[in-house]
């Protein structure tokens, strides 16, 4: 599998750009999408404009590690791997028997997208196996990327002479676009337009670049580490809708709002305030809403 993105989709790490890297233009007339198909002549390309491309094959792929591609509601997926907690995960998007890896991904997306009710790295956490996968969604021009906590799935990222962001299972179709520019793609970690590179297992530390150096001495990209003393603030996918703001803030103004109350009203203040230390009543959020944990962010 390949994709390429442009830099108004995803911005490389400028700890992949190595000197003297000999990268090529990986988007130029569509250079790294040909030099994919000279690999694998059955392959399908997908342009997705101004934002890049993205491409798969079926041959030449582990049994054990299928690739899979689906796209649903212009949200590419490309897939490779396998999870071990389909039945969990189904149930819990509600999807039909039906649905295989790759709509279960597509569907994790759209509800962190859109309803956001766990975080991100929470997301990725919950799917288990060994996987590797690129996500685009052409509606919010967003890439969401990520791979197992084991590195099961053979997955390279790099930058080209222009910036670009490069993934693919092939070592060698990624050093075609970005020569020395390129690394392994973190194992355990996640990839967001709006968040960048982050670990899913350990969420709340920031992540250091160490300079990765090939077998003939050459600076070759970087590796990632998870900073055990450095901590991060929390980031996740840009959600869209009216319900902007998180449920805690909800409460809080409800509060407020008692308190006011009581001091105007005080034979009533228990009632007032009984009421809004509970949960919320059936349809406060809306009739289509599901009430998630507080904390966590409300879309409609």
């Amino acid at each position: 599998m390949l994709a390429v993105f442009d830099k108004s989709v995803a911005k490389s790490p400028e700890a992949l750009q190595s000197p003297q890297s000999g990268s090529a233009s990986a988007l130029k007339d569509g250079f790294l999408a040909r030099q994919f198909a000279s690999v694998h002549p059955s392959s399908v390309t997908v342009n997705l404009g101004s934002s890049g491309v993205i491409a798969y094959s079926l041959d030449k792929q582990n049994p054990l590690l299928p690739r899979l591609f689906a796209v649903v509601d212009d949200i590419f997926c490309l897939f490779q791997g396998h999870i071990e907690n389909v039945a969990l995960l189904k149930q819990q998007y509600g999807l039909n028997k039906t649905a295989n890896e790759v709509i279960i991904v597509i569907e994790a997306f759209r509800t962190l997208r859109d309803r956001g009710p766990y975080p991100a790295d929470q997301v990725v956490r919950d799917i288990q196996g060994k996987f590797a996968f690129v996500l685009f969604d052409s509606a919010s021009k967003a890439a969401f990327v990520a791979a197992d906590p084991d590195g099961n799935v053979p997955f390279f990222w790099g930058t080209d002479s222009e910036g670009h962001l490069v993934l693919a299972d092939d070592s060698e179709v990624v050093k075609k676009g970005c020569g020395n520019s390129f690394a392994p793609f973190p194992k355990g970690c996640f990839f967001t337009s709006s968040g960048g590179l982050r670990s899913y297992e350990h969420p709340h530390n920031e992540l250091k670049a160490v300079p990765r150096v090939d077998s003939s001495g050459e600076m070759c990209g970087a590796n990632f580490k998870v900073d055990a003393e450095t901590k991060k603030e929390s980031s996740g996918i840009p959600r869209v809708g009216r319900y902007c703001f998180s449920l805690g803030q909800v409460w809080g103004i409800e509060h407020f709002a008692a308190t006011l109350f009581a001091f105007a009203f005080p034979y009533n203040s228990l009632i007032v305030t009984t009421w809004s230390t509970a949960c919320p009543p059936a349809g406060f959020f809306g009739s289509n809403m599901n009430t998630p944990p507080p904390g966590s962010a409300m879309t409609a």
